[in-house]
């Protein structure tokens, strides 16, 4: 395995998460793909997680909830290479406290080129997606080279 071209699994490490305006329609749509998550790893913060494993009766690897550091959590993971994807139903009409946990996830997302959603249509388009069902060699950047080159200048 090439390490800046790590192989995404079948099995798809998944990070959940949906601020408090948007739980029910992450609820709703794990509902619609019970069955398609199922066949994964899934992981949540807070109470999305707890909601989520009580209403579709599955495992969640749950962290601590957003606010208190389950966004850097998750982000963690994500520069372990321990999730795949990033499902967050975020709230673009309502200010968070934590608003700059938030920004570094997803940059953490964008750097480490994981799959992420943050509306349903989205998460739509990437649980259905051919992919999904296979391993994916993911590229991701040089980050070593890229700070010794930023050193150099």
């Amino acid at each position: 395995m090439n390490p800046l071209n790590p192989v995404i699994g079948i099995k798809k490490r998944i990070a959940l998460v949906a601020h408090d305006n948007k739980k029910k329609d992450l609820l709703d749509w794990a509902r619609f793909n019970r069955i398609t998550l199922s066949r994964h790893h899934l992981y949540g913060t807070g109470t999305t997680g707890s909601l989520l494993e009580r209403e579709l009766d599955l495992p969640i690897t749950q962290f601590k909830s957003g606010p208190i550091g389950g966004d850097q959590q998750i982000g963690a993971k994500i520069c372990e290479g321990a999730i795949d994807f990033l499902i967050f139903f975020w709230d673009p009409l309502e200010p968070q406290p934590h608003d700059p946990d938030i920004k570094a996830l997803l940059r953490l997302a964008v750097l480490y080129n994981i799959p992420t959603a943050s509306n349903r249509a989205t998460a739509d388009f990437i649980i259905s997606s051919p992919l999904m069902g296979e391993e994916y060699e993911n590229p991701t950047p040089d980050l070593v080279r890229y700070l010794q080159n930023r050193a150099a200048k």
